[in-house]
C-alpha cells in the first residue's frame, strides 16, 4: 500500500473582476466495468424530507454530491483549486464596478439528458424556483442577494443583485443554481423522491429500498457539453450501513475507492501499509465540527453558560484521543487555511480553565452543576462522533459546573428535530458550499439561516456580511472578517471544535483519485478511470 498526498495549491483570494471562458490490474473489477464507490451516507425520502434530492431542497454533502454529477451549473470549481470557472456558461463576468451585475452566455447546444434544449429562460426558472420555494434546508439563503433575473435571447441572463456580493460566482457553483427542466420540475413544489433530470456529465438510476437509496447508478450523459471530461462510461455508487462494511467491502474487492465516511483506525491501518493493492490519499479539507445552540432554550439561553463551555472544553485532547493526526483543534468558524481565519475563540478563553469558567457562571447569578444534554447524530459524520461526545461529556462534567449526558440519534430524526428547535445543544459538522470564509459565517448568521437558530446580530447581518462581500480581494475583508469572528466567540451562538483533513482510499487500478475530492469535499466521479496497478 501507496500513501500519497495531494499538495494542491493554496486557497488563493477569491475572485478577479472577470471570468474568463475555459474550455490492468488484477485487483478490483476488470478494466471497462464501473467504477464502483462506498459511502456512508444515506439517502433517504421521510415525511419531514421527501424530496432529498431536488435542488431547490438539498443541503448537504451526500446529496449534493449526487447532484453535482448530474445537474448542470452555470459555473463550476475547478479541478484542484482557485476561482470558478463556467461550465453550462461559455463565459461569465460582472459588469459593473460595484459587484452587483452578473452577466453570463451558455454554451452552444446545451440539451438536458432527455434532449429538450437548455436556454437562457431554463435557468432563470430554475433561480426563481429555489427561492420561491425557500426550502426549511435553508439553501436558498445561497441566492439571498439575488434581486432580479433577466434574460436576453436563449443564451444570455443577466443577474441583478440586491447589494454587492463578489461571492456570487461561487455559488452558481453549487447545486441550488443546477438548471432544471420546468416540465419536471413544478415551479412552487419540490420534486419527491429520487428522480434527478438534468444536463450535467450523467443520468441517475437509483435502486431503492425503504425509502432509501442503497444502489446509485451514474451512466455518462452523452449530450452533456460543458468544462469537465468524462474519464469512464458508468460509476456505481453503493452506500454501506457503516465504515466497518465498507472497508471490508473493499479489501475483497466489491468496490473500487471508498471516501466518506472512513473511522479514524480505519484511516490509521490503511496508512501503515497493511493492506496490499489499496492506496489512501490525503488531500487539503475544509471540514469542520462545532456544537450549536438553542439560544432561546432556557438551559443555555444565558450567554455565560454558552460562555463556560468554551471556557472548559480542550480541543486538543478531544483531537488527540479521537483523530490523532487526522484533525486539528479549531477556534474559529473559518478554518485556519482560509484568507480572513482568526483565532478568536483562543484569543477571548485561552487554555480550558474550569475555575474561569466558574468566574463566568457565579457572575451570571447561574446555579451549578448545570444540566445539559448533548445531542449527535450516529450515522452522518462517521462512526468517532459516539466517542467524541463522551470525551465532551466527561470534559464538563468533569469541572463539576455541569451535569451532562449524551443522545445520539440517526441523521432522518436528528435533522429535522434540530431545525425545530428540539434540541437546545448538539453537534453538527459543516462542508463548506465553496473555498470562502463568507460560507463558514452567513449561513450560521444571516436571516435565514440553515441551522434555524433564533441567534441574530443585526450588526453581522446588515453591516459586516454585506461589507466583507462588496470586496472582490479577500484580503480587503480580513478587518471585516476578523469583527464577525470575535462576535462570535463573545456570544457564543456556535463553538468551533476541530478541522479534518479528507480521505479516499482506493484499488491501486484506479485512476484520477487524487481528484475525486476538491476541497469543499464535492465528489468529482468523472476524474476516475481504469489505468494499470504499480
Amino acid at each position: 500500500m501507496n500513501r500519497k498526498t495531494l499538495v494542491l495549491p493554496a486557497v488563493a483570494g477569491l475572485l478577479t473582476p472577470v471570468l474568463a471562458a475555459c474550455g490492468g490490474s488484477d485487483s478490483g473489477s476488470k478494466s471497462g466495468d464501473a467504477i464502483v464507490v462506498g459511502t456512508t451516507d444515506r439517502f433517504e425520502a421521510t415525511s419531514d424530507a421527501p424530496a432529498p434530492l431536488d435542488p431547490a431542497y438539498a443541503y448537504d454533502v451526500g446529496t449534493w454530491n449526487i447532484l453535482r454529477q448530474t445537474v448542470q451549473t452555470l459555473m463550476t470549481q475547478p479541478k484542484g483549486e482557485g476561482n470558478p470557472v463556467p461550465e453550462a456558461a461559455e463565459s461569465c463576468s460582472f459588469t459593473d464596478s460595484g459587484n452587483e451585475r452578473y452577466a453570463c452566455k451558455l454554451r452552444e447546444g446545451l440539451q438536458f439528458s432527455d434532449g429538450d434544449k437548455v436556454t437562457a429562460a431554463d435557468v432563470k426558472y430554475s433561480i426563481e424556483r429555489a427561492l420561491r420555494i425557500n426550502a426549511d434546508s435553508g439553501v436558498a439563503t445561497l441566492l439571498n442577494t439575488v434581486d432580479t433575473v433577466e434574460t436576453q435571447g436563449d443564451r444570455e441572463v443577466i443577474f441583478h443583485l440586491k447589494t454587492a456580493d463578489a461571492t456570487f460566482p461561487y455559488k452558481l457553483s453549487t447545486p441550488v443554481a443546477a438548471i432544471v427542466n420546468p416540465k419536471d420540475y413544478a415551479k412552487d413544489k419540490l420534486r419527491d423522491g429520487f428522480d434527478v433530470d438534468g444536463s450535467g456529465p450523467y443520468t441517475l438510476k437509483a435502486d431503492v429500498k425503504d425509502n432509501a437509496i442503497v444502489n446509485a447508478t451514474f451512466t455518462k450523459n452523452p449530450s452533456y457539453k460543458g468544462s469537465v471530461t468524462v474519464n469512464n462510461d458508468e460509476v456505481e455508487m453503493r452506500s454501506f450501513d457503516d465504515a466497518d462494511a465498507m472497508g471490508q467491502a473493499i479489501e475483497k474487492g466489491d468496490i473500487d475507492l471508498m471516501t466518506r465516511t472512513m473511522s479514524p483506525s480505519q484511516i490509521d491501518k490503511l496508512d501503515s501499509g497493511s493492506q496490499a493493492n489499496v492506496d489512501l490519499v490525503d488531500m487539503p479539507g475544509l471540514e469542520i465540527r462545532y456544537l450549536a445552540f438553542n439560544t432561546d432554550a432556557p438551559t443555555v439561553k444565558t450567554k455565560a453558560v454558552r460562555q463556560a463551555m468554551a471556557q472548559v472544553i480542550n480541543r486538543g485532547e478531544l483531537v488527540s484521543k479521537v483523530y490523532g493526526t487526522q484533525a486539528e483543534p479549531l477556534y474559529s468558524l473559518v478554518p485556519a487555511t482560509l484568507t480572513g481565519h482568526s483565532n478568536s475563540f483562543f484569543n477571548k478563553y485561552g487554555n480550558p480553565s474550569a475555575a474561569k469558567a466558574k468566574g463566568l457562571l457565579e457572575k451570571a447569578g447561574i446555579t451549578t452543576p448545570v444540566k445539559l444534554t448533548l445531542h449527535y447524530t450516529t450515522d452522518h459524520y462517521g462512526s468517532a462522533t459516539k466517542q467524541e461526545f463522551q470525551i465532551l461529556q466527561k470534559q464538563l462534567n468533569d469541572s463539576g459546573l455541569f451535569d451532562v449526558t449524551i443522545q445520539g440519534h440517526p441523521w432522518s430524526t436528528f435533522r429535522p428535530a434540530e431545525q425545530k428547535g428540539q434540541y437546545d445543544v448538539y453537534g453538527m459538522g459543516w462542508f463548506p458550499d465553496f473555498p470562502d470564509a463568507d460560507n463558514f459565517v452567513a449561513p450560521f448568521l444571516d436571516k435565514g439561516n440553515f441551522l434555524g437558530s433564533p441567534y441574530s446580530n443585526g450588526t453581522i447581518q446588515r453591516t459586516l456580511i454585506p461589507e466583507s462581500r462588496r470586496e472582490a480581494d479577500r484580503l480587503n475583508a480580513v478587518k471585516t472578517l476578523t469583527a464577525i469572528q470575535d462576535t462570535v466567540a463573545e456570544d457564543v451562538p456556535v463553538l468551533p471544535l476541530w478541522q479534518g483533513k479528507q480521505y479516499v482510499a482506493a484499488r491501486d487500478n484506479v485512476t484520477g483519485v487524487s481528484y475525486a475530492l476538491n476541497s469543499v469535499a464535492s465528489l468529482q466521479l468523472w476524474e476516475l478511470g481504469r489505468g494499470v496497478s504499480g
